[in-house]
């Protein structure tokens, strides 16, 4: 579990239909951050978005394309542990933005599971 301090948000921007080698490639990063024992992440599936070609892709349609959605993974980590992973995931990334913000924990609690 992260500790109250600084650590690093990190935001990944992808088309939902990029592909990697054997998936799509959210299903990849979203793995390899489980894998390499990153504190947690998010997987977000934005309503509708635009890139620097300036064509809006909605779920909804309409004047809109509705292929090429928008996928945002989001993970706060260690200032360590993002440097760490960081170069992987620059490799990884065919067709996106990977962004990096340093931040404060104010509070990191967890709640017992009870079985």
């Amino acid at each position: 579990m992260l500790s109250p301090g600084r650590a690093t948000k990190v935001t990944i921007h992808l088309n939902e239909d990029t592909a990697s080698q054997h998936d799509f490639l959210y299903n990849e990063i979203f793995s390899l951050l489980r894998e390499r024992g990153v504190a947690g992440a998010t997987l977000i599936r934005p309503a509708a978005g635009f890139g620097p070609h300036r064509r809006t892709h909605s779920a909804e349609g309409g004047d809109t394309e509705n292929e090429h959605l928008p996928v945002r993974i989001e993970f706060i980590e260690s200032a360590e542990g993002a440097i760490e992973i960081l170069p992987v995931l620059c490799d990884m990334i065919t067709d996106g933005l990977i962004e990096a913000q340093t931040i404060t924990i104010i509070k990191a609690a967890r709640q017992e599971e009870a079985f």
